[in-house]
């Protein structure tokens, strides 16, 4: 199946480098180490692995495959599966959206943290530097009084940025950037690592998290985030990977991509694993405590907890340069990837070229973004929106994904079959059997344990009424955006269905081959 008028890879290796681009981000820093320490350190290896082989690597093939056999966006792909279905590939759209405008925002504060690691500039309390004096963050949160300048500014800047380089295209702006971003990536968390293995402690720090405890092995709970930490390191579940293989040339490797992605970012999770033990292992050394009480995550990890090691370690300014231009770096190849799955939505549904599309659709992520995060209840709104639209969003998405096409559509073999036309690695019962039951399963089971979890204590203690209209209502308003953009009709437009039934049309073009 061929479509002339698609843009496409230069070569394979782009592809890859965008697709490990996408899936190396920010959670793979300070999202893994975290999720491994605390359920079982070293033993907690062996379910990451079978998470890797069993959901994560199968999904990554789907939606390689889905993409690249109908060389559509998200919503036209599904529409080619079953007219329908769109409605998954909306719902996706809107959810990148949505992550989108907020994650932008963490990019601005690591490019405003490069500078002030130069002079270290958070102080003696890096805790009250951040919430206070960076952020200007509300004592509670729902309220937004004023805008904060030194998070406004680096956000255009980002903006700016991720716009540039999506409208010159997939081959000239995607691929060229990640071509040049993820081997800088790499050379700066490979020097990070290497000055936290010389640190005092560093050695602490590595036992803390290697050390394993066996016993976990029969605890589900571990199961569960080890399947999860897979679904959210892969970029999976929100229609980015199979935007980027619609890009791909007809005859291309889907098993083996899949396999050199899927292991490529779990080596750097474990890269970032050593890098961000080592250092505190030492600040618990320093400071004369275990480590289990200097461990974080999330943005308390990035924004408190690395910068009060830096103000302890001999050359810390050219550490913190470092570390916050690898965020940096990780934030935007994925924030690219993110942004792009709307774009080709769009494309595809209008036919409008890519500039305007990236300046409409682009500019109005980052105008939402510019008017609402940028101010004291931000840092608010960011987490919760965060919380529920990964939770109730891409793993909802993903699993309504594998049901719909496994188990209602019953498409798993003939996709199997695609992917085995043009891949070195053949795909085998396996595939089907992960895809069909092992997925769904755990997804299903994560989701419950989820909400049991969101019903019995309101997440961070935050007021309900905050939590109705900025984590259910924005999850809520994602998926009902999908339902409702696919009930308007493609009329004539560039879809897989614009003439005749969905199956035609699709087997039409496929005979063009």
């Amino acid at each position: 199946m061929s479509n002339p008028s698609r843009e496409q890879w230069g070569s394979r290796s782009g592809f890859l480098f965008a697709a490990i681009g996408s899936a190396i981000g920010l959670g793979n820093i300070w999202r893994f180490p975290a999720v491994a320490y605390e359920n079982g350190g070293g033993a907690f290896l062996l379910p990451y692995l079978i998470a890797l082989l069993t959901a994560g690597i199968p999904l990554l093939v789907l939606e390689y495959s889905i993409g690249h056999k109908f060389r559509k966006s998200p919503p036209a792909a599904f529409r080619g599966l079953a007219k329908p279905a769109q409605a998954i590939g909306w719902w996706q759209v809107a959810i990148c959206f949505v992550i989108a405008a907020y994650y932008a925002v963490i990019i601005a504060w690591a490019l405003r943290y490069i500078g002030f690691s130069l002079g270290e500039q958070w102080g003696d309390d890096a805790d009250a530097f951040f919430f206070g004096d960076f952020l200007q963050a509300a004592e509670a949160p729902g309220t937004v009084s004023s805008y904060v300048g030194g998070v406004l500014w680096p956000l255009i800047a980002v903006w700016v940025v991720v716009l540039a380089i999506l409208a010159l295209g997939i081959r000239n702006g995607v691929e060229k950037a990640n071509k040049l971003f993820i081997p800088l990536l790499v050379v700066f968390f490979v020097v990070l690592v290497g000055r936290a293995l010389t640190l005092d402690g560093a050695w602490t720090g590595l036992d803390a998290l290697f050390t394993p405890d066996w016993s976990v092995l029969g605890n589900g709970g571990v199961w569960v985030a080890a399947y999860g930490q897979i679904f959210f390191s892969l970029s999976i579940g929100f229609g980015i990977m199979i935007t980027y293989a619609s890009y791909l040339r007809q005859r291309s490797d889907l098993t083996g991509s899949a396999l050199v992605a899927g292991f490529a970012n779990s080596s750097f999770e474990l890269l970032a694993g050593i890098g961000v033990f080592a250092t505190l292992g030492f600040m618990a050394t320093a400071q004369g405590v275990a480590v289990n009480e200097v461990t974080a995550a999330g943005i308390g990890l990035a924004f408190v907890a690395f910068p009060t090691v830096i103000s302890e370690m001999p050359l810390g300014g050219l550490f913190g340069v470092l570390f916050f231009a690898s965020l940096v770096v990780a934030g935007l190849t994925s924030l690219i990837s993110i942004v792009q799955v709307v774009v080709s939505a769009v494309r595809d549904r209008t036919g409008i070229g890519r500039l305007p599309a990236v300046l409409g659709v682009g500019g109005a992520i980052a105008l939402v973004s510019v008017l609402v995060f940028p101010t004291d209840g931000g840092v608010y709104l960011l987490d919760t929106a965060d919380h529920f639209i990964n939770q109730y969003g891409i793993v909802l998405a993903g699993l309504v994904v594998v049901v719909v096409v496994g188990w209602v559509l019953r498409r798993l073999p003939s996709l199997q079959r695609h992917a085995n036309e043009t891949s070195a690695v053949p795909l085998g019962r396996w595939w089907l059997v992960c895809l069909g039951a092992v997925t769904p399963l755990v997804l299903g089971w994560m989701m419950v344990d989820s909400l049991r979890a969101e019903f019995a204590q309101n997440y961070e203690d935050y007021p309900t009424g905050f939590l109705l209209w900025a984590g259910w209502g924005v999850a809520g308003a994602a998926l009902l955006v999908g339902v409702l953009v696919s009930l308007v009709p493609w009329r004539g437009g560039p879809g897989p269905a614009s003439a005749g039934s969905d199956t035609g049309a699709v087997t039409r073009e496929e005979g063009k081959n």
